[in-house]
């Protein structure tokens, strides 16, 4: 039951699922932010599936204005999953990453360059030796702005890959479902694990939108 599986379900198969939701930690476990909002006004969130979420999380993490970061299970359909259970392919999830930032700092774009060229969104249903639903590509967008610059940098990349010989990126666009926030060990797992284990990894092509290049070294903690 437990294998992971290549389609997804459809909802009279996927499992039931249940009403609690999964306890969450106060703060980050690195930039000592809320996990949980209300977060302030002026910031933006945004949310990502780009294959194995503890890599995707740390990358994020990394970044100057980003103010916190989570990972979870989103776009599926069983209600407050377990990992266990997103693993058996059977309640259409994907493993998703949430990014509060502050745009004043940071921009939409700069992080969807980051998004692209941090994994290889033609794979489908997969991430390198990771295979299974729950490690597709997806973009989640939170507004319309995020939504228009989600499908004008896919095309951009696109371009960017043919040329590189890589095929047709797989990567779903869609409104931001409800995110339902992984179980405590998973946060900040990298951190708390430094010697953990994830196969994420890009395809060497650059993606020519937002900023040049985004110093990829831990950030300061947030003030509360």
């Amino acid at each position: 039951m437990f294998e992971k599986k290549s389609k997804l379900p459809s909802a009279s198969e996927a499992l039931k699922g249940r009403a609690e939701k999964m306890p969450v930690p106060a703060v980050h476990h690195v930039l000592g932010s809320p996990l949980e909002g209300p977060f302030p006004r002026e910031f933006e969130k945004a949310m990502f599936g780009l294959g194995c979420f503890w890599g995707a999380e740390k990358t994020f993490w990394q970044l100057p204005g980003v103010f916190t970061t989570a990972v979870g299970y989103a776009a599926g359909l069983t209600p407050n999953p377990t990992y266990r259970e997103v693993c058996t392919g059977m309640t259409g999830h994907t493993e998703a990453v949430l990014v509060v930032f502050d745009p004043a700092r940071i921009s939409y774009d700069d992080l969807l360059k980051i998004f692209w060229e941090s994994h290889d969104p033609t794979q489908g249903l997969r991430q390198g030796n990771d295979v299974g639903t729950q490690y597709r590509s997806g973009i989640y967008y939170f507004n319309e702005d995020q939504r228009k610059a989600a499908e004008r940098t896919r095309d951009e990349y696109q371009r960017e890959l043919a040329k590189s010989g890589y095929g047709a990126i797989t990567t779903e666009i869609l409104p931001a479902p409800e995110f339902y926030y992984a179980e405590d060990y998973h946060q900040q797992y990298l951190s708390k694990n430094p010697g953990g284990y994830c196969g994420l990894g890009g395809t060497g092509v650059s993606c020519p939108t937002g900023i040049g290049a985004i110093a990829r070294t831990p950030a300061a903690p947030s003030k509360l």
